[in-house]
């Protein structure tokens, strides 16, 4: 049997196999990373380490009391997990007909399905980042254990967004996790800002975000009434990125082609004294 030289790339995606021409694929994951770029939240906040490759499948979850114990001639690490780093993905198809309209007329290939597969992609891994995913022991930034929880006020009127943002950071900072202070909010939460203090004229989400030096951001992913402040530096959290968000050919049925777009991923939350979750 031949083996493979170590270190000769093989084509995990199964894109050799395809009949498409580079161009067709340049489309392809132009419109596909287009797409997810303009629906990730999360990856504008949080580091990411990474992309490791396709080939790692565990990543290490340090906490914040980390120490190597000695007894006995054996060392072994406290404080560390070890956790698995799942994929995600979400399929679509290309049809021949439309296919061969392009290579006959030139007529562009409709790439909507494409489009709206890398959102859904999108979706899942902010959801993933935010809630975590029970199932699989994966928490997310609302739903690790030990984070900060803080009484919200009505957002809707007075100060109480900033007041309670400010109150906030306060616990943070007194956590020692100083700078790089990120609110995330739901959107009926994110409108609620969008009104004039009568006794400043700014908008109270420009107050807010000055005060983070503008790192206010809103996701569709949250549920309504929900707001958290983090502290994003990768001591305390971070997004581990194996494969990056890319598409793969996985087989023609009946003259059509079916695809996949696909990324390996995984939030560690390292520090969950990093995060206040307002209630």
């Amino acid at each position: 049997m031949a083996t493979r030289p170590h270190g000769q790339n093989m084509d995990y995606l199964s894109r050799g196999d395809a009949p498409f021409s580079e161009e067709l694929w340049g489309r392809i994951d132009a419109a596909v990373t287009g797409a997810a770029k303009d629906m990730l939240v999360a990856r504008r906040f949080l580091p990411l380490y990474g992309p490791l490759g396709p080939g790692a499948a565990t990543a290490r979850i340090d906490g914040p009391q980390k120490e190597e114990v000695q007894k006995d001639g054996f060392a072994m690490m406290e404080g560390r997990a070890l956790a698995q780093v799942p994929q995600l993905f979400e399929d679509f198809w290309l049809y021949w007909r439309d296919l061969a309209q392009y290579e006959q007329d030139g007529v562009p290939v409709d790439l909507a399905a494409a489009k709206a597969a890398a959102q859904s992609l999108a979706w899942r891994e902010d959801e993933m980042v935010f809630y975590g995913v029970k199932e699989y022991g994966i928490e997310g930034l609302l739903t690790a254990k030990g984070v900060n929880t803080q009484k919200r006020g009505d957002w809707a009127t007075g100060e109480n967004a900033f007041t309670d943002v400010a109150a906030a950071v306060a616990t943070l900072n007194q956590n020692r996790k100083i700078g790089r202070h990120t609110l995330i909010v739901s959107q009926d939460l994110y409108v609620q800002l969008q009104r004039i203090q009568p006794s400043t004229g700014v908008l109270e989400s420009k107050r807010v975000a000055k005060l983070l030096d503008g790192r206010l951001f809103y996701s569709a992913v949250l549920q309504p009434k929900t707001a958290l402040l983090v502290s994003a530096q990768a001591q305390y959290m971070d997004l581990v990125v194996g494969q990056d968000i890319r598409t793969a050919f996985t087989e023609a049925v009946d003259l059509n082609y079916h695809l996949r777009v696909l990324e390996t991923a995984l939030p560690r939350v390292k520090d969950p004294t990093a995060v206040v979750v307002f209630k």
